[in-house]
């Protein structure tokens, strides 16, 4: 330790406990014999306390201090890899030119690569390349097999923190430190910019070319980080090359060559892509650097690597990346059927597929997403939206959008528009919308709504029923025409019969419509069948929707004449409602009869009822599926062999959706689009015996089936839980991001994270919370092979979450293909005070503001002081003075 005054330092200061000798000094003096005049041997005692204190500083090493600008130049020369013959030319050519007049300048020499080399003060000749490990030094005339192995594993990095930090410490003190870094600025270990925030000297770069030899690279193959049991899944292969070239690419799953095709390569990134699917997990082992060798590994992990053959390559520990796949068991699919009979076609087709099809009744639509997120897919097969809560819809939202769900609507007479989606949370997800240009020649409808206003209605009864009528009423074309009547002890036209090109006005009447009164059904359905008895329409349809008891009349006569006049009549009752009446005269009109136990529900069935009556969402012309849009995803199939399908509900695509197929009038057939995190797939024909009845024996109708399921199935980073591993050098970092099935934040869970290096060596890594259900952990990898990650999450003594990720190190980042950093570079010399690409000459110019403590040591011209003094002891002990020092009584009169 050094203690400093202004202008002073103590190099030693332990010795001042050396000062308690001089109370020893003033005792011995009132103890003296010595019979001298009292102010001579005062005197002599103040001449023995100097000498003591002249020589405890001279112990302390006392130096004088004074500012000085002799710069102290540290030459960090880069001997990794990366640097070319150029660089390496460059590198010498400008330390021997900075170096020319080396008399009357301090410098030293470090080389570094993955580490800083030896200190090098002592350089016979400054243009000799130092190359050094961290143990021994390698002079690039060696030929011993050893050191050069030693020397190109210590190559291959770039370690630009630690060269920094190095250097600095390496530089003596009383100099103004100036670190010259010779470099293409490709770190590959460390952050340089923090060792330059901390370090004090200034940084001068010079930027130094990257190798130019033919060379051509694997840069890495990107694979999903988990599949499904039998999940078709893409591979990317990228290579890099400096030059145009002609190569082999083989691409092996485990101990399986997968494809190896002749490529031409272009001078840049290529990317070349293959498909893989993984059938039994337990078929792949583990890879470190060649197809040829074996690791045992988890059973569940499958890699999946590149090697590159070409004819003009330079450097060929970089022509091979390998990418981890994990499986996990059979995906699970949840089928809600309106009749679970008829499912059974697709549930043998899936199951031999490898697909477990899990078939519920429309009452077993899971209601959370507790029960839902235990599957990949969720089906909905001719399932209407009136069968469904408005809970149970948003469940289907937060599945798809929140959770990566998969979502697949097929077609029937209940689903789409039929089935009462229009204007629903459902038909957001969905790719398609249930409304439509109606074609000319389909046939016109006239229709009456009849609402009951009853005191009993008001509040959110008659809102939503305003609601209801409004979407119907949308939904209807220009040929069409309706009418509303409310009702109570009396009825009224709210709005009359009129053509659908006037909806608009008809919306606006609707809402003026509010309760009070009683409940009188009977007048109202008679002034609908008189109105449409005097209308011209090939369709005509009531609907009733009423949640008391009305008072007595003829409904069942009404409902006869209506029924002989080919008008339909449908009732939706709510409430008390009397429901033997409202069910007799649905049943009489030849309609559907509806109670709704929510009236949130009362929208999707008026919508549904709307379609359903206009006949116009429904098209059963047999056809033949129309592929418009190639996608790998029906790789396999082939639509020229497929049969007739024979019916679809016609929707419209909505503008950011991939259609992929059609029918032959171009309506959607097959449609799809990335909703939130998930998938939703929209097949406006069905899968079983209705419209299918010819594909159920289609050859293709199982891989058809197979593959759209899988291509819209919940990856497994969307399930809640999702581990990233990212990997920098050797350094690798973990995050964690973690929700319960509610979608909140898992916080405070314990965490643990178990690491397994190439050798099966496993240790566990600390895991920190960090943000709101974000854990992160820090781990190195440095050692080639494949690494796993094991992540458990527990809270509150229960799993809530376990997976299990791969990472294969490969070559070191040296060998890649990179151009200097000269940004870096830059930021580098900026941050510092330094130069970018300085001249040679400059190198020793002292830097702007920046100074250093020059020490002087003054030990001895103390020691000099010290005898001196002590001569002049001598004399004041042996000589009497008395006339110097006065006749005053001495010192044996004084103790007298």
């Amino acid at each position: 330790m050094t203690y400093a005054w202004p202008q002073l330092e103590l190099t030693r200061p332990e010795w001042l406990w050396a000062v308690l000798l001089l109370p020893v000094l003033v005792v011995y003096f009132y103890r003296s014999l010595v019979d001298l005049p009292s102010r001579q041997m005062i005197a002599s005692l103040v001449v023995r306390c100097l000498i003591v204190l002249f020589l405890i500083l001279a112990l302390c090493g006392l130096n004088w201090l004074d500012r000085t600008q002799q710069v102290f130049v540290v030459f960090a020369v880069d001997e990794s890899l990366s640097i070319g013959e150029a660089g390496r030319e460059k590198s010498q050519d400008f330390i021997r030119r900075a170096t020319a007049d080396r008399d009357k300048n301090s410098f030293a020499l470090l080389p570094f690569a993955s580490m800083p080399g030896s200190f090098r003060t002592d350089l016979p000749d400054v243009a000799e390349p130092v190359l050094a490990t961290a143990d021994v030094a390698i002079r690039t005339s060696d030929t011993d097999a050893g050191s050069h192995e030693s020397r190109r594993k210590w190559q291959q990095g770039s370690n630009l923190q630690s060269v920094i930090a190095t250097a600095t410490a390496g530089v003596p003190p009383h100099f103004v430190p100036h670190v010259v870094l010779l470099t293409d600025g490709n770190q590959t270990e460390g952050d340089v910019m923090a060792a330059v925030t901390l370090s004090g000297p200034g940084i001068s770069t010079v930027h130094l070319p990257t190798r130019d030899e033919p060379e051509l690279q694997v840069s890495t193959v990107n694979v999903p980080a988990q599949v499904a049991e039998g999940e078709p899944f893409r591979i990317e292969v990228v290579i890099d090359s400096n030059h145009d070239d002609t190569a082999i690419v083989e691409v092996f799953g485990g101990d399986y060559r997968i494809a190896s095709e002749l490529r031409e390569l272009r001078k840049g990134e290529n990317k070349f892509y293959f498909t893989q699917q993984i059938k039994q997990p337990t078929e792949f082992s583990a890879r470190i650097t060649k197809p040829a060798s074996s690791q045992t590994s988890a059973a569940d992990s499958a890699p999946v690597t590149a090697t590159v053959e070409t004819f003009n390559d330079t450097l060929l520990d970089n022509n091979m990346a390998s990418g981890m796949v994990f499986t996990s068991g059979r995906p699970r699919v949840l089928l809600i059927e309106n009749i679970p009979e008829q499912a059974r076609h697709l549930e043998w087709a899936m199951n031999e597929e490898g697909i477990a099809v899990d078939t519920r009744p429309a009452q077993g639509m899971p209601e959370s997403l507790t029960d839902l997120q235990n599957y990949e897919v969720l089906i909905l097969s001719n399932v209407p939206a009136t069968k469904l809560s408005a809970q149970q819809m948003d469940v289907i939202r937060a599945y798809v959008s929140q959770l990566g769900g998969g979502f697949i609507m097929l077609g029937g007479d209940q689903a789409f528009g039929l089935g009462g989606y229009y204007k629903t949370v459902v038909e957001d997800v969905l790719p398609v919308r249930s409304d439509f240009e109606k074609e000319k020649e389909k046939p016109g409808l006239g229709m009456v709504l009849i609402i009951d206003k009853s005191g009993s209605m008001g509040g959110q009864k008659l809102e939503m029923a305003k609601d209801a009528a409004r979407a119907a009423v949308d939904l209807l074309g220009a040929k069409d025409q309706i009418g509303v009547i409310a009702f109570d002890g009396s009825p009224y036209w709210v709005s009359e019969i009129r053509g659908g090109s006037q909806k608009g006005a008809v919306m606006d009447r609707i809402a003026s419509i509010e309760s009070g009164g009683g409940t009188a059904l009977y007048p109202a359905m008679e002034q609908a069948y008189e109105a449409l008895q005097a209308i011209s329409a090939k369709l005509k349809h009531i609907i009733v929707l009423t949640d008391g008891l009305s008072t007595p009349g003829d409904f069942d006569g009404i409902t006869n004449q209506m029924a002989a006049s080919r008008i339909t009549v449908s009732t939706v009752g709510i409430g008390d409602a009397d429901q033997n009446l409202l069910e007799r005269v649905a049943q009489a009109g030849r309609g559907r009869y509806y109670f709704a136990t929510d009236v949130n529900s009362i929208p999707q069935i008026f919508a549904k009822e709307t379609m359903t009556a206009s006949k116009s969402a429904i098209n059963e012309d047999p056809f033949l599926p129309i592929l418009i849009r190639s996608t790998p995803v029906l790789d396999g199939v082939n639509f020229d062999e497929s049969p007739f399908l024979l019916g679809y509900v016609v929707t419209r695509p909505k503008a950011t959706s991939e259609v992929i197929l059609t029918a032959e009038t171009g309506d959607p057939l097959l449609c799809w689009w990335r909703y939130g995190l998930g998938m939703a797939v929209a097949f406006t024909s069905d899968a079983k015996s209705r419209w299918a009845a010819e594909w159920v024996t289609w050859n293709g109708y199982n891989k058809f089936w197979a593959q759209v399921i899988r291509h819209c199935m919940r990856k497994s980073e969307s399930n809640g839980f999702v581990v990233d591993v990212q990997r920098h050098g050797s350094h690798s970092k973990v995050v964690i991001d973690a929700v319960d099935s509610e979608g909140r934040f898992l916080n405070m869970a314990e965490t643990e994270i178990t690491l397994i290096d190439p050798k099966l060596t496993s240790s566990s890594i600390a895991v920190q919370q960090t943000a709101p259900g974000r854990y992160e952990a820090e781990m190195e990898m440095a050692t080639p092979g494949a690494w796993h990650v094991q992540v458990t999450q527990n809270l509150d003594g229960q799993t809530m979450f376990q997976q299990t990720r791969g990472m294969v190190v490969g070559y070191s980042d040296e060998l890649r293909l990179r151009p200097a950093d000269e940004d870096l570079l830059k930021s580098i010399a900026s941050a510092s005070g330094g130069t970018f690409e300085p001249e040679a000459a400059s190198v020793f110019t002292p830097l702007k503001s920046k100074t250093a403590s020059a020490a002087t040591p003054i030990w001895p011209q103390l020691l000099l002081i010290a005898m001196t003094l002590f001569v002049a002891d001598v004399a004041l002990r042996r000589l009497d003075m008395s006339r110097i020092f006065g006749s005053e009584l001495h010192r044996g009169e004084l103790r007298s």
